[in-house]
């Protein structure tokens, strides 16, 4: 589902008070031996879930720089802490949704934390868990996206969230500036940027759009989005050569 922009699938659950997902792992290993042993077929297997952060975390954290995690095996308390993310504007805590031990931490999103950004639910997902036994008071607060739409808008209105077709590297606010003035600025910028990186690009210029579509063309980059509000242009440009 899409709100605002900002992509909320359904059959996960959020917890929207640490800006947190979890969804359960239903691809357990042991799933096809539990059906084949009638000893264990009274037995609860211990349930397995992922953990990954909200788009709406990684938006009002920006373009996350250091992620560390908990090692596997730590014994986690709802609320607590599986480890820090951090940008160069932000520091705060992830925190688990539910009671439960760390199975796994993504060695992927340590290595390139903006992973987490991009493909939040995804390559950018955090840990994965497990718990024998869910209780009241860990799904309290836990809500699927179809009955807390309201509350997620709301809260996207709270703290300016702002989600694009991909997450920004590198920022240009061009107000006031003459379209080419601002595509030789632009030009500038990928010249010296990584293969790959994404700009995102603001301007008030009436002609940006249209100057901006022939521009990429020409110069052979990615156009991803164009988005107006109000008198303002949003471009999402990604360096393609």
């Amino acid at each position: 589902m899409k709100i605002d922009y900002c992509i909320f699938p359904e059959g996960i659950l959020y917890d929207l008070e640490n800006l947190v997902w979890i969804k359960e792992d239903n691809n357990n290993n042991d799933n096809d031996d539990n059906k084949n042993n009638k000893n264990t077929s009274s037995v609860s297997s211990p349930k397995k879930f992922t953990v990954g952060v909200t788009p709406i975390l990684a938006s009002i954290a920006g373009k996350f720089t250091k992620i560390k995690l908990k090692p596997a095996g730590t014994d986690l308390e709802k609320g607590k802490s599986i480890g820090s993310v951090e940008s160069v504007r932000y520091f705060g805590i992830a925190r688990t949704p539910i009671s439960g031990k760390i199975l796994q931490v993504n060695e992927k999103v340590l290595a390139n934390p903006k992973l987490a950004n991009d493909f939040p639910y995804e390559n950018g997902w955090l840990i994965k868990m497990e718990t024998n036994a869910i209780s009241p008071s860990d799904m309290s607060g836990l809500k699927i996206v179809e009955d807390c739409q309201e509350e997620i808008k709301s809260i996207m209105e709270k703290l300016h969230v702002r989600c694009f077709a991909a997450f920004p590297d590198h920022q240009m606010f061009e107000i006031g500036i003459e379209c080419a003035a601002t595509l030789t600025k632009l030009g500038e910028l990928l010249s010296k940027i990584q293969l790959g990186d994404v700009v995102h690009l603001v301007s008030d210029d009436n002609s940006a759009d249209l100057e901006m579509i022939r521009w990429t063309e020409d110069n052979g980059q990615l156009l991803l989005e164009t988005r107006k509000e109000g008198n303002l242009f949003h471009f999402i440009v990604k360096k393609a050569k």
